[in-house]
């Protein structure tokens, strides 16, 4: 790939002219950094034939930021809506996002106050006396006493713009942070909707399965009464009773996902395991997906998806410390000067002629330690080629998720509807069956095969309808869905940049 000093305009100045550039206060070493144009696909091609879709139907028109900001309203689900608002205030994840938001935003400020001057006051009282030995060089060997008080004052001249590009780093840095937090707010929300879904799911499959079991208990309750009559054999009976006690071993563990997913749900909302369980027990439907989703297009991704801005504003911060690096390689011109008061006697300190002060420039040019600073220039521009390959492979991931989260969607429609198809037909099946068992026709193998069959269709129709609608909250996560641009939850980094 090629290096980032040819990829960027860069305003580097000979060494030998730098004495000559004093008066160009307004110049920054380094490359000035250009806002990367990411290519994506002028559609998804997931969307070629968005008729393939039996349900929730995804489609290119532009994307409403106001419905993505808060998605998981489309469902319907007042504790669906309940769970987000309340893990938004309590989750643990982004109270630490926003932590680091405040500290970049201190770093922020700890980088504006390089290019301002520094003031330090100062005072003390010395008591010293000469060695006797030299008092025919120094004068008295008498003790004397020096009161002394007030200000130094430096200031260093940023003339090759190193101070500002580490405020153009620093900045980055705030506006990847929040970025970052705004990325843990999709991820938030989406985690939330995932698990209640999940544990919709799993209540409706409890449901289900209690319902197999109280068919088992029918078919038992009829071998029994069959083989106590001699119509059957004692084996149809025990193929019975197999089938019961299978059917009720599945739902110890239906109960414990069920409860891992109330837990995580709970630990989301920053709240212990438990503390959910009383208000999520009652089972609930599977939340509904919209009929649409408008998904929008590919280039919307790179205003839309907080990892992605997150990146970019990773590699702006990068870019802008080659600067930083590049102007250590130039003199550093710096005004000092102090103002105080000196007297041997305390009450002679508020005197005039006790002021004394000093004022002149400094320059310091690291002149014999250009090959460090080169290097630590080769490793900063090597960050930020790093910086722009991460940026472009989050774009791509960006990319992937929306493609899978589209044509999963599609799919597990397709596969809904057939298992739905399927179901229909097993229940005439097993109607079918009993009838020709119980009037002798038919043979009890028969029924067990059907039953068994109609238990795991019913089951499979559970787990995709659940699936299809986690399909739609993986394609609202990949949207970028779960933040707006004026949300409070987020803290916004509001200082401009110095010229």
């Amino acid at each position: 790939m090629t290096s980032l000093n040819s990829r960027f305009s860069r305003s580097v100045y000979p060494a030998g002219a730098a004495l000559a550039m004093l008066g160009l206060a307004g110049c920054r070493v380094g490359p000035d950094y250009q806002q990367r144009q990411a290519k994506a696909p002028d559609a998804y091609s997931s969307l070629t034939d968005p008729d393939a879709s039996l349900g929730v139907k995804p489609v290119a028109g532009a994307a409403d930021p106001a419905a993505l900001a808060a998605w998981w309203g489309v469902f319907g689900d007042t504790t669906l809506d309940s769970l987000v608002s309340r893990a938004v205030e309590g989750n643990l994840d982004l109270r630490l996002a926003r932590a680091r938001v405040r500290e970049a935003r201190a770093l922020r400020g700890v980088a504006d106050s390089t290019v301002l001057p520094t003031v330090d006051a100062s005072g003390g009282v010395t008591r010293s006396q000469r060695s006797g030995t030299v008092r025919n060089s120094f004068g008295s060997d008498d003790a004397t006493t020096l009161w002394d008080v007030g200000l130094d004052a430096s200031w260093e001249i940023d003339v090759f713009g190193g101070k500002r590009r580490g405020i153009e780093a620093a900045q980055g840095d705030l506006e990847a942070a929040v970025e970052d937090q705004r990325a843990v707010l999709v991820t938030l929300a989406a985690e939330v909707a995932r698990n209640y879904n999940e544990l919709r799911g799993f209540q409706r499959r409890i449901v289900v399965t209690e319902q197999t079991i109280r068919a088992a208990q029918e078919t038992l309750e009829l071998t029994e009464s069959r083989s106590r009559a001699g119509l059957s054999a004692e084996i149809e009976t025990e193929q019975s009773r197999a089938q019961l006690a299978t059917r009720q071993s599945q739902l110890p563990s239906l109960r414990s996902a069920a409860h891992a997913a109330a837990f995580r749900l709970s630990v989301l909302l920053g709240q212990s395991p438990g503390a959910l369980l009383a208000e999520l027990d009652q089972a609930g439907t599977i939340p509904k997906p919209p009929a649409e989703i408008p998904v929008g297009l590919p280039s919307e991704l790179l205003t839309r998806r907080p990892d992605v801005r997150r990146a970019e504003r990773q590699l702006a911060a990068a870019t802008a410390r080659i600067g930083v690096e590049e102007s250590e390689l130039y003199p550093k011109f710096t005004l000092t000067g102090a103002l105080g008061l000196q007297s041997g006697e305390l009450a002679s300190l508020p005197d005039t002629s006790s002021r004394a002060w000093s004022i002149g420039p400094t320059v310091r040019w690291r002149l014999f330690d250009r090959r460090a600073i080169h290097q630590r220039i080769a490793a900063a521009d090597a960050r930020a080629e790093q910086a722009l390959i991460a940026y472009d492979q989050t774009m791509l991931t960006s990319l992937e998720e929306v493609e899978n989260a589209l044509t999963g969607l599609v799919e597990e429609q397709a596969r809904w509807k057939r298992l739905d198809e399927a179901v229909t037909a097993s229940r005439r099946a097993v109607n079918l069956a009993n009838e020709r068992y119980r009037s002798g026709i038919g043979d009890f193998l028969t029924v067990l095969v059907n039953q068994r069959e109609l238990y795991d269709r019913e089951d499979q129709l559970v787990q995709s309808e659940a699936s299809v609608t986690r399909n739609v909250i993986a394609l609202y996560k990949a949207l970028g869905g779960g933040w707006a641009q004026a949300d409070p939850a987020v803290s916004q980094p509001t200082e401009p940049l110095p010229k």
